[in-house]
């Protein structure tokens, strides 16, 4: 009994018709009818009635039917196994994130990722939470890390909370530093002149409406950087930033880092997915160690 043949009772068991069942399993009819009659003196039983017009089961062929299917599932599901197995030894994840978590959260989570799983690939992509989840949105990105709440929601996207985080306010130690103790109040960054992210930067945001509900627009002395051209700006002691703990603490050599005063700024960062597709089995392995971290 072959692999084969089974494919080929199935399909004319469930078309009950030779032609259409050849057309199902790409195969030419006379093929398909000599396998179905190897079968039958395999297992020493007519599997089919054949009338013209008219192709129905006999006892045997019902019997086998049940069986036929549970073994080519069976077949499905170790196929399914062992690519998804080897898609750990090769392959890819797509993974978007915003520059300041590529910065504070990534580097450990993909280097012990890299060293499990060496032959997969780690295709990192930054950029806003806007522009990560859009990017989600047209399949180029298997998971991305975003802030939450999200700029558009989306009921196609999964999201996962991995973490909230404090934000701080970091300042060259050569200058005078902002506030008037060990902590710092929005209202103290009133005057003094901000190192300010790029347009689409989610700390842009959070940290221009936290000045507007103190009543004051931030003063800019520079706008428009990524993550580690603000820090380099503020180590010149161009201005202060506000900025993840994370951040700060990994990159803050060169920097005086001030904790905001209670209630103080926090952001939440999630890990998300699209709903309506299922991410690689390489992708699903590291959202698991990124929710374990």
């Amino acid at each position: 009994m072959q692999f084969q043949q089974l494919q080929y009772f199935v399909a004319v068991a469930e078309t009950r018709h030779f032609t259409r069942a050849a057309d199902l399993v790409h195969v030419a009819q006379p093929s398909l009818s000599q396998q179905i009659k190897a079968l039958e003196r395999e297992l020493g039983a007519d599997l089919f009635l054949r009338a013209r017009g008219n192709i129905t089961l006999t006892d045997a062929g019902e019997a086998l039917l049940p069986l036929a299917r549970r073994i080519l599932a069976d077949a499905d599901t170790a196929r399914h196994e062992v690519q998804e197995l080897a898609q750990l030894r090769s392959g890819r994840v797509r993974l978007g994130a915003t520059p300041s978590v590529c910065t504070g959260l990534l580097p450990d989570v993909l280097r012990a990722f890299h060293d499990r799983y060496p032959g997969i690939r780690l295709l990192i992509e930054e950029g806003g939470s806007h522009d990560l989840v859009r990017e989600l949105a047209r399949g180029a990105l298997d998971l991305a890390l975003v802030v939450l709440p999200l700029p558009t929601p989306s009921p196609a996207l999964t999201t996962v909370e991995l973490l909230r985080e404090d934000l701080v306010v970091v300042s060259s130690p050569d200058a005078a530093a902002p506030g008037r103790g060990r902590t710092v109040r929005i209202a103290d960054l009133e005057g003094e002149r901000l190192v300010m992210f790029r347009h689409g930067y989610d700390l842009r945001e959070l940290t221009v409406a936290a000045c507007r509900a103190e009543g004051f627009e931030p003063d800019f002395a520079v706008e428009g950087g990524e993550m580690d051209a603000v820090l380099g700006f503020v180590r010149a002691g161009l201005g202060v930033a506000v900025v993840p703990r994370m951040v700060a603490t990994r990159s803050g050599r060169g920097l005086r880092v001030t904790p905001l005063a209670r209630p103080g700024l926090h952001r939440t960062i999630a890990l998300a997915h699209r709903s309506d597709v299922a991410p690689p089995r390489a992708a699903r392995e590291l959202q698991r160690r990124l929710l374990e971290r």
